[in-house]
């Protein structure tokens, strides 16, 4: 979809998910569709009515910063959310760098400083989450073949990766709002669309996902994940930019204190260097 259609879906999908319980207006009775009515959204806005239908239905109409602001509080979006309405609405700044991210090889300090986080997971992700470099532990403990060159696509795709988490269900909305995120902040880029439109067809739960126009954009999290030899394993990770690769990120996983994940990822990591 453009942007524009992006945008339609967004706003129509957030006032949907609203009650007028949920904004401070009276119940009005049964209504035929949930949600909010446009007219609402408009009145708590304090914007015109044909205005704010004109902006749903995705035309050619100018906005200003502080109207689409209006919007965002009477839609109650996050503020995640908020950010990617004005990008949506084409009020964010340029993408740094337009087009397809740069390939930059992945120098051997990089290597060495993933292998030297050993017995801990740690990875770099491209800008459309390819693999970029793996460390030994990191394909262990996720499940990652050599055939598995994307994150997001192993995620909906790969048994093994899929049984590693031990609440799929419960990541995968995160996964997808954080994919849809990064897509937003790089709207010239059209291997997103083509990434989301493959993965669509291959993947029905993906597909309900990214329907659902969600968007986070957390660096920092829990992962629980289930190891076959070791257990249960908690860690606490973040996603580091790397200036000197643009459009790259390493992702380093710490193990949860007070879970014993340390302990058994020393006892993992030995066994993979024995291997």
């Amino acid at each position: 979809m453009d942007r524009r259609e992006q945008l339609r879906e967004f706003l129509r999908g957030r006032r949907a998910r609203l009650t007028p319980a949920d904004v401070g207006l009276p119940h009005a009775g049964r209504r035929r569709t949930p949600g909010l009515r446009r007219e609402e959204v408009a009145v708590l806005a304090g914007v015109g009515v044909s205005w704010y239908t004109w902006l749903e239905q995705g035309r050619d109409i100018k906005v200003s910063a502080q109207v689409l602001d209006a919007i965002g509080g009477a839609l109650l979006l996050t503020p995640d959310e908020r950010s990617y309405l004005f990008r949506l609405a084409g009020l964010s700044p340029p993408p740094a760098e337009p087009g397809p991210a740069p390939r930059a090889a992945i120098n051997a300090e990089l290597h060495r400083m993933l292998e030297a986080w050993l017995p801990r997971p740690a990875y770099i992700l491209d800008r459309h989450w390819g693999l970029a470099a793996v460390n030994s532990v990191a394909r262990e403990v996720f499940g990652l073949g050599e055939r598995d060159y994307n994150c997001l696509v192993a995620f909906f795709t790969s048994a093994r990766y899929r049984a590693a988490f031990s609440r799929w269900e419960e990541a995968a909305p995160d996964v997808v709002a954080r994919f849809r995120a990064e897509a937003a902040r790089h709207p010239d880029d059209p291997e997103f669309d083509r990434l989301a439109a493959d993965l669509s067809a291959v993947s029905g739960e993906f597909a309900a996902l990214w329907a659902r126009h969600e968007v986070t954009e957390s660096v920092h999290g829990t992962k629980t994940l289930t190891h076959p030899r070791c257990g249960e394993l908690v860690f606490e990770y973040r996603r580091l930019p790397l200036p000197d690769h643009p459009g790259h990120e390493l992702v380093l996983h710490n193990p949860a204190p007070g879970t014993g994940t340390l302990e058994r990822m020393e006892q993992l990591a030995a066994a993979v260097e024995a291997a």
